[in-house]
């Protein structure tokens, strides 16, 4: 049997942060082009599942496999992984249940060796470019080799906020399902079925919130299942019997038709001729600890932050609308919007109003941006209220004035902290206008140096952009560059 390789995306949370936790409000999610891939291989070893992470040192683990589906670490192990070793067992035992312990056994006969590598971008490359005398630039990333190994331990290694161990726990659970023939390859491919995806949606959603010990919005699983989209979370009483162990049956709680599984997810995607621009901030930021504060601050101030939430929910939601008009502007008049976004791209934020008589249709579209803007800029500022309210470093200084630097770019739209916000990640939107000038240096080229020149030496862009495939996907383990080449260094 051939490889079977499954990726999934990382994601960047543009709009929603904390009050995604609430299931009354929405986020906006978009996935990335950075993604994170399952190798499944049949073995040689009966009755052993080994999984090598071959970017980090002592990454190997070695579990047995017991009857229907259980699965135990090897004692000798090294820095024993929870998230693989419940990922594993958990869609054992739903394959057994679903296909038949006969048929899982029969493919677990020989044993099996599973390799797991996350591109560049999960992982912050400050040091590889350090140690190589690169500057921190996008000429520099496409200067390392696709799965670069990181020379350190899991434990060690800095993140970018990408949603790595959601990524990791879709992309195994999928190619498991699909290596057990519980999906199929066709039904994760392209826009692919929509009860296969759901099905792995409810496993990974599981086992990511049973390894985290807790539940979770669950956004960065459904943006690794499904892609960019409004996301809206499920209800988490769906899977507290099971964490909980008072079900005999995954299969009863996971199954796609479930109808107690209430997320929603509309899909979503950034306006033509835009680029989603993402960078690594040298300090880091401890989520957990950014949540817990604002938490028992809106536990404590319960009307206060409702009406502080209420607020800032308008504002996602007019971010949302503006964005979708603004494709739909695309849609119906794509030489105008063009002429538009070329024209503004040329031009910062503060000039955008100040512009001669214009053509309506022309007009209408920069006053899009214009609301655009404003909106983005009403979520900061009352983002950065609920931090000084609850003493959570939501958007710190640093970050302000970072992005208030790079907001004053020509051709910068849009920008803020991503996610629970704090110091280790920004997001800009850009325009990427169609019509590049020779003598005109265009918004990401702008950008760039502005992160260059920067005294710290603090900023190190990610080659991320919006991901335009739809979440998990099947992938050709020969068509993915770079990817079993880092598997072989890894064999020998």
């Amino acid at each position: 049997m051939s490889a079977t390789v499954v990726s999934a995306p990382g994601k960047a949370l543009l709009a929603g942060g904390y009050l995604i936790l609430d299931s009354k409000y929405s986020g906006i999610v978009v996935s990335t082009s950075s993604r994170f891939y399952s190798v499944v291989f049949p073995a040689s070893t009966p009755g052993i599942i080994t999984v090598n992470s071959p970017q980090f040192v002592d990454a190997v683990w070695k579990y047995s496999v017991g009857p229907n589906g259980s699965v135990d670490a090897d004692p000798l192990t090294i820095n024993a992984n929870k998230f693989v070793h419940l990922a594993l067992k958990n869609t054992l035992t739903l394959a057994a249940e679903l296909k038949g312990s006969g048929v899982t056994d029969a493919l677990l006969e020989a044993g099996l060796q599973i390799y797991i590598l996350g591109g560049n971008d999960f992982y912050s490359q400050r040091t590889t470019l350090d140690n190589s005398g690169l500057s921190p630039s996008f000429e520099s990333l496409n200067k390392i080799p696709p799965f670069a190994p990181l020379n350190v331990q899991i434990s060690q290694v800095n993140k970018t906020g990408l949603g790595s161990s959601a990524a990791l726990i879709t992309s195994l659970t999928a190619a498991l399902l699909v290596h057990f023939g519980v999906i199929t390859r066709e039904s994760i491919t392209g826009d692919g079925q929509e009860d296969s995806r759901r099905l792995a949606h409810n496993l990974a959603q599981f086992v990511h919130c049973l390894a985290q010990g807790k539940v979770g919005s669950g956004f960065d699983v459904s943006a690794a299942v499904f892609g960019s989209q409004v996301y809206t979370r499920f209800d988490p009483g769906v899977i507290q019997p099971l964490l909980d162990g008072q079900v005999e049956r995954l299969s009863q709680t996971l199954a796609a038709a479930n109808s107690a599984w209430t997320q929603k997810v509309l899909p979503f995607r950034l306006p033509p001729h835009t680029r989603l621009l993402l960078a690594d901030v040298a300090v880091g930021s401890d989520t957990p600890s950014l949540a817990g504060n604002v938490l028992r601050w809106r536990q404590r101030n319960s009307k206060d932050a409702n009406d502080l939430w209420s607020s800032i929910d308008e504002e996602n939601k007019e971010f949302g609308r503006t964005l979708a008009s603004l494709t739909v502007k695309w849609e119906r008049n794509p030489g105008v919007y063009e002429e538009v976004a070329n024209y503004l791209s040329s031009m910062q934020q503060i000039q955008w109003e100040a512009n001669p008589e214009l053509p309506s249709d022309q007009q209408s579209l920069i006053d899009c941006f214009v609301k655009l803007r404003t909106a983005c800029e009403n979520i900061r500022a009352k983002m950065r209220e609920m931090g000084e309210a609850s003493g959570a470093a939501i958007e710190p200084l640093p970050q302000t004035e970072l992005l208030d630097d790079c907001l004053a770019v020509p051709g910068v739209i849009a920008g803020g902290v991503p996610g629970a916000g704090g110091y280790d990640a920004i997001w800009l939107l850009v325009f990427d206008p169609p019509k590049k000038h020779g003598h005109i240096l265009t918004p990401v080229a702008c950008v760039e140096i502005l992160w260059g020149r920067r005294e710290k030496k603090d900023v190190t862009p990610l080659s991320a952009e919006e991901s335009t495939t739809k979440g998990i996907q099947a992938e050709q383990l020969d068509e993915v560059p770079g990817l079993r080449e880092a598997i072989s260094t890894a064999r020998n």
